[in-house]
């Protein structure tokens, strides 16, 4: 009797499980993903579309013809609720049964870490899609009045290469518009100090952020909590004020409700623990990839940081647990074991017309290497990447690299 491997979520992890599976046993699979949104998102360019750089039509596609094309079932509708037991999800759309689930939700933004932290009151974001255009709408307006812009990154936030991707793409556009001496730019962060990303930092990382900052005429406030936002203003732990006519602050991702409501399958922060082989701890016909991924920190700093769980080692996961989830379906042992402290980090942070290559043998320490790569090439690099990227994905070859 043909297995039943439901994936909820279409993205970057959903995507590349599904997929994976689907080839892993030459199509003896029933496959079927369920997404809340039927596009594709590659996520890594939304640091582009409040400058008007990039659009939806840009960075997304249709995800129903890629999994036609792959003989896998997609369903646009929102899971409602998951039954661990049962085996059983509830959608919008209907009630699928599975042998295994694979997690690859994403996240929510967890906007109520700080009390004001809305574009109400002239704070944005950009970690979805209609984030980013709300941002993007708010800057078109700034530049008809401009003033200080605030960049940031609050308490537990994991994502902090979008804020600095952010933050410098704005003070290559503040240039481009001649804003550079009228408009005073600040980055606040709870890191402990430049550079640290989530990852304990990179040799060499402070000095060189220190330098682009510098060069930038950018301020730096590292080390602090966000305690509210107002209109115009935010507020610091300290006390310390920040006056603003644009902000943009990256805040904490929390799992989905569905996720997060299911007893006994997820932390606090609505992430399922997992085992290395992305195998759910409670419950092993689940297994959860990506930011639905629960991931333990390896430190412990003054103001919480969180860890960052981008694109690629997204894939690496979704990889792992659909190789496992095939050797299961044979018969056979898992085989596939990779921690996420153990994936390689590989990252290119875009600084407008600059950027810079981060590379090391581990995301998370203790590290063999690791090294920053300054310069023009890193912004050719995202830039290339994107297309061959979408292409990739559009086109579901996700065995490529």
């Amino acid at each position: 009797m043909r297995k039943k491997v439901l994936v909820l979520g279409g993205n970057f992890g959903g995507l590349t499980a599904a997929l994976s599976v689907k080839h892993a046993l030459d199509g003896d699979v029933d496959v079927t993903v369920v997404s809340a949104s039927d596009r594709f998102l590659f996520n890594p360019s939304l640091i582009w579309v409040p400058f008007g750089k990039r659009s939806e039509d840009d960075i997304t596609f249709p995800l129903a013809p890629t999994f036609g094309m792959h003989g896998v079932e997609f369903v646009h509708a929102e899971a409602k609720a998951i039954a661990p037991i049962a085996k059983r999800v509830d959608t919008t759309a209907g009630t699928y049964d599975y042998d295994y689930l694979v997690i690859a939700t994403g996240y929510r933004n967890d906007m109520a870490v700080v009390p004001g932290l809305e574009p109400a009151n002239g704070v944005h974001t950009i970690t979805t899609l209609p984030d980013a255009e709300r941002a993007g709408e708010a800057w078109r307006r700034f530049l008809d009045d401009p003033g200080p812009v605030v960049i940031g990154a609050t308490q537990g936030t994991g994502c902090f290469g979008a804020a600095y991707e952010f933050l410098f793409n704005t003070a290559h556009q503040l240039k481009k518009a001649g804003l550079k001496k009228r408009v005073p730019l600040t980055y606040v962060t709870a890191e402990p100090f430049l550079g640290h990303f989530g990852i304990g930092g990179l040799p060499g990382g402070e000095r060189l952020l220190k330098l682009f900052c510098k060069k930038e005429g950018i301020q730096v406030i590292t080390g602090t909590a966000l305690a509210e936002a107002s209109p115009g203003r935010l507020v610091l732990d300290d006390g310390g004020k920040l006056d603003f006519a644009y902000a943009m602050i990256i805040p904490p991702f929390l799992g989905q409700e569905v996720v997060a409501g299911t007893p006994g399958l997820a932390d606090t922060k609505g992430f399922v623990p997992v085992r290395d082989t992305y195998q759910s701890i409670a419950h092993p016909s689940i297994y959860a990839v990506g930011i639905a991924a629960a991931v333990t920190v390896p430190w412990t700093t003054a103001i919480p940081v969180g860890v960052p769980k981008t694109g690629f080692p997204t894939e690496v996961q979704a990889r792992v647990a659909a190789d496992n989830i095939a050797a299961r379906i044979r018969g056979e042992e898992q085989a596939r074991h990779k921690d996420f402290g153990a994936i390689p980090a590989v990252c290119v942070m875009d600084a407008g017309n600059n950027g810079v290559m981060i590379l090391a043998d581990r995301m998370l320490p203790p590290r063999k290497a690791g090294v920053l790569i300054p310069g023009p090439q890193a912004h050719a690099a995202k830039l290339a990447f994107e297309k061959y990227f979408l292409w990739k994905a559009r086109n579901g070859y996700v065995r490529l690299p």
